[in-house]
């Protein structure tokens, strides 16, 4: 069945809920999903909705403008409307590692994910094999401080030819620059250890070993052009004992990074984040 899905938020005031349902219910469609929360402190109404649209009176190339119209203009809202007959395109960049790639590249392939994988990018050919192996297109773009940008221009033309909506990254080393954020804004996904900033540099998990942590973690988020610091999608921790070697601490590590990243990809594709400042709302 396919369906209609609205994600809204405005300065909170009685009658919204009312209002939205109203102009659903009034069309003849039927309301599938609905949640909603209050944020008191910033006095901010966020709001999800999804209904069928078999039944509905306003045809579905207007629905947008009908709705800004009528009740986004009324109210302040800022909102998004997708439809579930419409599949997004996700692009994955990657370094060297490979944990998270291969988590991405399964569930996509057990089609888990209502999601189309038209390619992916790399600074290294290192993972080309497995592109290869899922066959999907593998483009390489060497990156030196030199050429960054350029690079990065020529890998944003690869992403319009392609049409392509969102960008994870699979564990990519680079810090992508404001010229690529500018052009995804809150539809680029990292993932990174949550040892930042306790433990930077090239081996976090030696360092952790070293101090003698008790948890480790993983935090998914979108990029934005403060690193590591974007709007915090996704969470979670393991605990950790003396027994547990420097690679334990590794592969529980890369355990948790694969199920964060994950996580944030599939709550991205079923339209269920809404951002807010440096801040997100996760829809159940």
């Amino acid at each position: 069945m396919k369906t209609a899905k609205l994600l809204l938020h405005c300065p909170d005031r009685p009658g919204i809920l009312a209002e939205v349902t109203d102009f659903i219910t009034v069309n003849k469609g039927n309301i599938v999903y609905l949640d909603q929360h209050v944020d008191h402190v910033e006095n901010i109404f966020f709001m999800r909705i999804e209904w069928e649209l078999e039944s509905f009176l306003v045809p579905q190339e207007k629905i947008h403008d009908y709705f800004a119209t009528l009740y986004a203009q009324k109210y302040g809202m800022e909102f998004r409307l997708y439809f579930s007959d419409y599949t997004p395109r996700m692009a994955i960049f990657v370094s060297k590692m490979s944990h998270c790639l291969y988590d991405l590249l399964a569930r996509y392939s057990a089609g888990e994910w209502n999601v189309h994988i038209p390619l992916i990018i790399s600074n290294h050919p290192d993972l080309e094999p497995v592109a290869k192996r899922f066959e999907i297109p593998f483009y390489v773009f060497p990156i030196t401080k030199e050429n960054k940008l350029e690079q990065e221009r020529r890998e944003l033309e690869l992403l319009e030819e392609h049409r392509v909506n969102f960008i994870v990254l699979a564990r990519y080393m680079q810090v992508v620059s404001e010229q690529l954020i500018d052009a995804f804004p809150n539809r680029i996904i990292n993932i990174h250890h949550s040892f930042l900033p306790a433990f930077v540099g090239a081996k976090p998990y030696h360092a952790a070993f070293e101090r003698g942590v008790k948890i480790i973690g993983a935090t998914s988020h979108y990029v934005t052009t403060n690193l590591d610091a974007g709007p915090i999608i996704e969470q979670d921790v393991a605990r950790i004992t003396h027994k547990d070697t420097v690679q334990d601490l590794v592969n529980k590590g890369k355990d948790l990074e694969k199920i964060v990243l994950s996580r944030a990809v599939q709550k991205h594709i079923e339209r269920k984040i809404l951002t807010y400042k440096n801040k997100t709302v996760i829809f159940s």
